[in-house]
């Protein structure tokens, strides 16, 4: 052990720093009975000390040694740490998803073996996208390829039947949870909005080869709607919205082809909660923006006819890049106004924007004019020439400076 000892020489006098020795104690070797040399200072380095490690460094991970003392393999992670790291992973990086989504199943198909293990997953899966507002969409799309990538040998159960199950649970307590305090709302409208994008993402496949949605889902986001409206505080009220925002197109389309109109109903209950309800100003608003943005058709734009066939009466795109024109008295009108034709006339006559000239530029007006006269004059105003002569002298001296 290799001790540093400073030597103490007081001196009265002005005199260089102590030199330092260098001293090699054998630790056996001290004892009561040899003290160190008096003015000496002795280190409080012990050999007895505890190992110091620095903060980002884990023991347990890099300096796991077995019996016979060697470095061992790590311990095997549990399918739950396995598991929840990818689900961070995914949330962190929901762009990752296309490029892991692949070895990740690959890996549960050969982890998962049995129920447990599978209501597992299921469980972990859940708890992250009802949990972690932005992983709800991503986790609505690693559930629609589980439950097409994941098999059981035996398969006893899928991934997605247990997947509604564990969905059919929550939902069992929708009264009850938007009745709720606010921690338990919270809870349920994560559950809803997850519910929405599970919806939206999980295909069905029809034993005709079809890809289809899951029709228990449509039904459950009804329940659920009517369930938040039912006690329309503003936080029920905001979740509503969302849902109906993610949802309200698909929703409808299916609902129509059903020969059922439960959004009709939806609206009027809206606009009833804005007339009645005792809700905030801003949620208010929201309710009805949501009203005008599904009588806009949900914001979906009709796609524009073909040329031959477009017409104003058919294409409601028809007018939408047509420029905007203003009469004298800066009243402003476009071709969809009637009286178009009579106003662009006007506007033509006012301005005389395209006065006629023949082939050589010359006015057919009769007043001798022409369109490329001011373009022959070879004179400058005086401002210019004499900008002009600064330019040239400039440059001849640039020239001269540097040839």
């Amino acid at each position: 052990m290799v001790l540093f000892m400073f030597s103490a020489q007081p001196s009265q006098k002005r005199s260089p720093p102590p030199a330092v020795k260098l001293v090699q104690i054998n630790s056996m070797a001290v004892s009561k009975s040899q003290p160190p040399e008096t003015g000496s200072v002795i280190s409080n380095l012990s050999v007895n000390a505890a190992e110091f490690y620095p903060s980002s460094y884990s023991v347990d991970l890099n300096n796991y040694v077995d019996e016979n003392g060697g470095y061992a393999f790590l311990p095997e992670p549990t399918l739950a740490e396995y598991v929840q790291d990818v689900l961070n992973h995914l949330t962190e990086q929901p762009g990752s998803f296309e490029a892991e989504i692949y070895q990740f199943a690959d890996v549960l198909n050969n982890w998962v073996t049995t129920d447990d293990l599978l209501k597992e997953l299921v469980e972990l899966v859940y708890q992250q996208a009802t949990s972690v507002p932005n992983f709800s969409y991503t986790g609505a799309r690693l559930c629609n390829y589980l439950s097409h990538n994941l098999q059981l040998n035996p398969q006893n159960s899928s991934f997605r039947q247990l997947l509604l199950k564990r969905c059919q649970t929550e939902f069992d307590k929708r009264d009850q949870a938007a009745k709720g305090d606010d921690a338990t709302r919270k809870h349920f409208h994560a559950f809803v909005l997850f519910l929405g994008e599970l919806y939206l993402n999980l295909e069905i496949k029809a034993t005709k080869g079809q890809v289809t949605r899951a029709d228990i889902l449509q039904d459950a986001l009804k329940e659920l709607i009517s369930a938040l409206f039912t006690n329309p505080v503003d936080d029920n009220l905001i979740c509503a919205v969302k849902l109906l925002k993610l949802t309200g197109s698909v929703l409808e389309d299916a609902w129509k082809e059903k020969g059922v109109f439960y959004m009709e109903e939806m609206m009027q209950r809206m606009k009833n909660v804005v007339l009645d309800a005792d809700c905030s100003r801003d949620v208010k608003q929201m309710l009805l923006k949501l009203v005008e943005l599904r009588s806009s058709n949900w914001g979906r734009v009709q796609a524009a006819s073909t040329f031959s066939e477009a017409t104003p009466e058919n294409d409601p795109n028809y007018f939408m890049n047509e420029p905007t024109f203003y009469t004298s008295e800066g009243v402003p009108f476009t071709a969809a106004d009637p009286e178009y034709q009579e106003k662009y006339q006007e506007l033509l006559d006012r301005e005389d924007f395209f006065p006629d000239y023949d082939e050589n530029g010359t006015d057919l007006s009769g007043s001798g004019d022409t369109f490329l006269d001011d373009f022959d004059d070879d004179e400058m105003d005086p401002e210019m020439e004499e900008a002009y002569e600064k330019f040239c002298l400039e440059s001849e001296r640039k020239k001269t400076v540097n040839p």
